[in-house]
């Protein structure tokens, strides 16, 4: 049993999305941003504070994309990995979209913008530039890794997902078609309904 601490107005649900995905059993603890995700207990877990993070076999792991690949390997029958051998696209885009996509992303949100004389001292540049890379890929590949959904796609789909949502990113027609093989996923689909309801339960 995996033990699954997260927010439903959270990057919880990435993680949550991944679990459905590979199909493991979980239990599900819920944790409010100002109380039960500051307290002791949860400290020893994430001493960030921060959702979402996985106990697995004694083991933890925070932070989504950790939690995406360390599901994929844990449970390899899902086939939600390359073979090791072929995993070059598969990490390239995995940690693109945990570094330059997710910063850019945030950023943006935020109102701050990278003055262009700044930017080489930056890891993602500009969103212009972030936008224009992922346009390139997905113009070519209908996932991260081509032809075969993988653990990348759950976190990449997601942070796309999430730009397009919030209007956080300006969505391309490739990138738009890449977020619409993925958001009706019946993985997706359960996990955004048990978030929903944990959200109306809170």
């Amino acid at each position: 049993m995996i033990e699954f601490y997260t927010n439903p107005r959270s990057r919880g649900t990435m993680a949550r999305w991944m679990l459905e995905e590979v199909g493991a059993p979980y239990r599900a603890h819920i944790l409010d941003y100002e109380t039960t995700m500051k307290s002791p207990e949860y400290l020893a877990i994430n001493p960030m504070g921060k959702v979402p993070a996985i106990v697995h076999d004694g083991k933890t792991v925070t932070e989504c994309a950790a939690i995406c690949a360390y599901l994929a390997d844990a449970f390899p029958q899902a086939g939600l990995a390359p073979a090791p051998r072929d995993r070059a696209a598969y990490y390239r885009w995995l940690f693109f979209a945990a570094g330059p996509v997710e910063a850019a992303i945030s950023n943006t949100g935020f109102g701050f913008v990278v003055p262009p004389e700044r930017r080489r001292a930056i890891g993602y540049g500009s969103l212009e530039d972030v936008v224009e890379t992922l346009d390139k890929h997905f113009r070519q590949s209908a996932y991260v890794t081509g032809d075969e959904f993988t653990a990348a796609d759950v976190y990449l789909g997601s942070q796309i997902g999430w730009g397009a949502q919030f209007d956080l990113m300006p969505m391309r027609p490739s990138l738009l078609a890449y977020w619409d093989r993925l958001k009706d996923r019946p993985a997706r689909l359960r996990a955004a309904h048990l978030d929903e309801e944990s959200a109306n339960a809170s």
